[in-house]
């Protein structure tokens, strides 16, 4: 499993509440979960202030 899903549903989040938060499209998020993307470099503070983990966590898995 994507490291990014995994904590995203450990957090009991929706891909759009995520998107939201970060303001992107869902879409997005998807493709970051499918391994077809990355996040932007600035986008990983917030992103992992999110899923309560540390940017590091968000690559391990």
């Amino acid at each position: 499993m994507n490291a990014i899903r995994h904590w995203r549903l450990k957090s009991g989040l929706t891909q759009s509440e995520i998107a939201k938060t970060l303001k992107i499209d869902r879409s997005t998020i998807a493709k970051w979960e499918a391994g077809k993307s990355q996040p932007r470099f600035d986008k990983l503070p917030q992103l992992a202030s999110i899923l309560s983990c540390n940017i590091n966590d968000l690559f391990e898995h």
